[in-house]
């Protein structure tokens, strides 16, 4: 009798039609805010976790309240699909209007809930001209996180995930190729801020990146590296008497690793709450000597 072995790709491939694209929820951030909340008990940054849980909130009613912003002429998603570009790619399009005026109302309705310190070093977004704000947010874009006010960050970042979501919401999946660069979202091409597992329906068992911009999550197969591609010896790292839900997935290709969310441990995982949650599990890859190749725009840290 002869055995096939079935390699990483075809072992999901193999259960049957793959959901390759998942667009945002309509409440995206509103469970994500709640997730935070539960998260933040009995954890020591419990107070950095319910901040960014307020600002989620925050997120969530901008997303309700904005008009719905236009998306790239038909003959541009066509383009962009026949050639494998993401078609909400920051640079090729025109950044939606009202953008900084929601970074600015993010800014007021968190600033209360912070010390002085806090307030003060958020106070520039309210102060500060169009432009600056252009600026930080190109730099963010850019990934140049030496020359971006890494204080700023988490609120212009918020108010860009406000407006690309709400783009992302109005895409049709067959809309969107796959993408050239796997690592990459297809959908805007930005980086991933992790990886999840999903349970229920078709995607049960399946990985899917997710994005730090738009929130739409790409299938990924698993036991690869989601930077380069690698299939051989990747190796799963967790803290010692944690929950399991999150894993980082190492390359020693590439030197990187990026964290693996399992829904399957606990329904409620969000890729971007549980990404914060796990800050102990990014100083040990420190700590080994990998690189994250993700990023979550809720903690940017600028580099010297």
């Amino acid at each position: 009798m002869t055995t096939t072995l079935l390699q990483p790709g075809q072992i999901e491939a193999a259960a049957g039609s793959i959901p390759e694209l998942r667009l945002p929820p309509a409440d995206l951030f509103l469970a994500r805010a709640r997730r935070l909340e539960q998260l933040a008990e009995q954890h020591t940054l419990g107070e950095y976790l319910r901040f960014v849980a307020g600002l989620a909130r925050a997120q969530q009613a901008s997303l309700d309240a904005a008009p719905a912003s236009s998306l790239p002429a038909p003959e541009r998603l066509a383009q962009c699909r026949e050639y494998r570009m993401p078609p909400l790619a920051p640079a090729g399009l025109v950044w939606p209007p009202g953008w900084r005026d929601t970074a600015r109302h993010l800014a007021r309705t968190v600033l209360p809930s912070l010390p002085a310190a806090g307030q003060a070093a958020l106070q520039p977004i309210l102060d500060g001209a169009d432009a600056w704000l252009d600026a930080q947010a190109t730099r963010l874009f850019e990934g140049d996180m030496a020359n971006l006010d890494a204080a700023m960050a988490p609120l212009i970042g918020a108010a860009l995930q406000v407006h690309w979501t709400g783009l992302a919401r109005q895409l049709d999946p067959a809309q969107v190729a796959r993408p050239e660069h796997p690592n990459l979202c297809p959908v805007c091409g930005s980086h991933p801020v992790s990886s999840v597992v999903r349970i229920g329906g078709a995607e049960s068992g399946l990985r899917y990146l997710h994005c730090g911009l738009c929130a739409s999550e790409w299938h990924m197969v698993r036991a690869k590296c989601s930077n380069c591609d690698n299939t051989r010896g990747i190796v799963y790292y967790h803290v010692e008497g944690g929950d399991n839900v999150a894993r980082a997935e190492s390359c020693p290709e590439c030197r990187t690793y990026l964290k693996i969310m399992q829904q399957d441990k606990d329904p409620l995982t969000d890729p971007v709450a549980d990404d914060l949650a796990a800050l102990a599990l990014d100083w040990l890859m420190d700590e080994t000597g990998y690189d994250k190749s993700g990023i979550n725009w809720y903690l940017i840290q600028s580099q010297l």
